[in-house]
């Protein structure tokens, strides 16, 4: 069998991000729903990582997942800056740098067709923690939910595996000033905040461990909530009682 060339997922993983920005720009008020949904989600999330937020040993790699990975902002211009730096990249990245950029489009793109989902289960219904815990429930995929905390968790401790090779720090600096020459500042600013949080942190498997733990068993709490009581303070709530 023949191996797939490198960059190939990234390529399959752009084309279903195009869909996804097509059907948005095509479906009247769908782009502002998404916003509201997603600023809610990165308040919860927010909300769920305060006390590790606070701590500096993690502020900057909590900052990172919030800003990086689950924030509101479109990563549109990430992606497109993707599309067209992919060949050069397989030459000039290292492989292991490649396979977090190609993580964090799949954990994008994944949590937008889940987020247009979301708002289809949603339809008019004000955005509400029972309103929210409910469409979560109707809608299921389970086994997609438990990908994005695969992914987030894999992200990390890829940057964790990396930040113990100098050499790739080094070469990230030196590609500062010609990536942002080349157009590609915002591929490079991604990957140098994740590769500066994961170096100051040193060990990171107590963060990972608890945003595995925290967003496994929360997900379980919204999928089995019972549809008269669940809402997602509740299941919120059960996750803080677990500790």
């Amino acid at each position: 069998m023949n191996e797939q060339p490198p960059g190939e997922d990234v390529e399959r993983l752009l084309a279903r991000r195009r869909a996804l920005e097509a059907r948005a720009l095509q479906t009247p008020g769908l782009p502002e729903r998404l916003r509201v949904l997603r600023a809610w989600q990165a308040r919860r999330l927010a909300r769920t990582y305060e006390e590790l937020r606070r701590n500096p040993r993690y502020t900057e790699a909590v900052e990172f997942f919030l800003n990086d990975l689950y924030g509101p902002q479109d990563f549109s211009r990430r992606d497109r800056e993707l599309s067209r730096a992919i060949v050069p990249l397989r030459r000039a990245l290292p492989a292991a740098l490649l396979e977090v950029l190609t993580k964090a489009v799949e954990l994008d793109v994944l949590t937008a067709e889940l987020d247009q989902a979301m708002l289809g289960q949603l339809q008019q219904r004000p955005l509400t923690d029972a309103s929210y815990a409910l469409a979560y429930r109707t809608l299921g995929r389970g086994a997609e939910r438990q990908r994005q905390i695969d992914l987030t968790a894999s992200i990390g401790a890829d940057l964790e595996r990396l930040v113990r090779h100098r050499w790739i720090g080094i070469a990230l600096r030196a590609a500062h000033v010609p990536a942002r020459a080349a157009g590609f500042g915002v591929l490079q600013q991604f990957l140098e905040r994740g590769f500066a949080a994961f170096t100051h942190m040193g060990s990171a498997r107590a963060l990972l461990q608890a945003i595995r733990e925290r967003e496994t068993h929360l997900m379980q709490k919204l999928l089995g909530a019972d549809p008269a009581a669940g809402s997602l303070l509740t299941c919120e709530r059960a996750v803080d009682a677990r500790g």
